[in-house]
């Protein structure tokens, strides 16, 4: 078995991220006003895919893939208990009480942005309001244990340990990856694990951290579309997601929008 060889991007290289990251942080805040009850997935979907265009990117999920059964839409759509991979579809019209999980990711300049957030239709319900807030604080927890000289481990301990404390579970069969030119690359980033174990975090790593936490059991099941992942239990999951670069000192998220102050 060959050894995962993991790139390290230059400064220029890291530039080019920053800006596929931003994009990918606005075509998500564009998205947000339009989710509501009564719009379907696929509206979500073609609008992503025009707002991608109109700013000179493409969209990396469509085609992505088998040759047999590729990825065949321009985002993921997951919706309650969708763990991820959801496909956006006319006929799935949002209701109030749903949560729903976008993830996009626009190549620019041959750099792929890669983030999601998990979206609440109209007003969740207690369980899916605490699900969705544990699960951003993983994503956090997650982000604040990246530094070099650390260990992939201690990215995946730090999720466990909250969201488990919490009562929810860890998605074991999606993980995190290495991002760049590729779209899925070396090193895999579990969300779970023991600190101090795993490769060695180095400067110039650029990778997601996307945790996926059930409600119910972390078991899922692989739908016959090749790509749908459903919670075994139907019960709800969340999602965030953000592309992360370890730095010299520490970890630099690359997949924020630009913050506009109104003077």
């Amino acid at each position: 078995m060959e050894p995962e060889v993991i790139t390290l991007l230059s400064k220029r290289e890291l530039e080019k991220m920053r800006r596929a990251g931003r994009l990918a942080a606005e075509l998500l805040n564009h998205l947000e006003p339009m989710v509501k009850p009564g719009v379907s997935t696929l509206e979500l979907n073609d609008e992503a895919e025009h707002w991608t265009q109109a700013h000179g990117a493409k969209s990396a999920p469509l085609g992505y893939g088998p040759t047999d059964y590729p990825f065949p839409k321009s985002i993921c759509t997951s919706v309650n208990e969708v763990v991820c991979h959801g496909i956006p579809n006319p006929r799935q019209i949002l209701k109030a009480g749903d949560i729903i999980n976008i993830d996009v990711t626009p190549i620019i300049d041959g750099y792929h942005g890669d983030t999601s957030r998990t979206f609440y239709v109209g007003k969740p319900s207690p369980v899916a309001k605490k699900l969705v807030e544990v699960t951003a604080e993983c994503l956090r927890r997650g982000i604040a244990a990246v530094k070099p000289g650390g260990r992939i481990g201690d990215i995946g301990a730090a999720i466990q340990a909250y969201a488990e404390g919490q009562g929810f579970s860890v998605v074991r069969d999606f993980v995190g990856h290495g991002v760049h030119r590729i779209f899925h690359a070396a090193p895999q980033i579990p969300h779970y694990g023991q600190p101090g174990k795993g490769k060695k975090l180095r400067k110039g790593m650029v990778f997601t951290i996307e945790p996926m936490i059930n409600e119910g059991s972390w078991e899922v099941e692989l739908q016959s579309d090749g790509w749908t992942a459903l919670t075994a239990d139907r019960k709800l999951s969340a999602q965030f997601e953000h592309t992360v670069a370890v730095t010299e000192d520490g970890v630099e998220i690359l997949t924020l929008a630009p913050v506009t102050v109104t003077v």
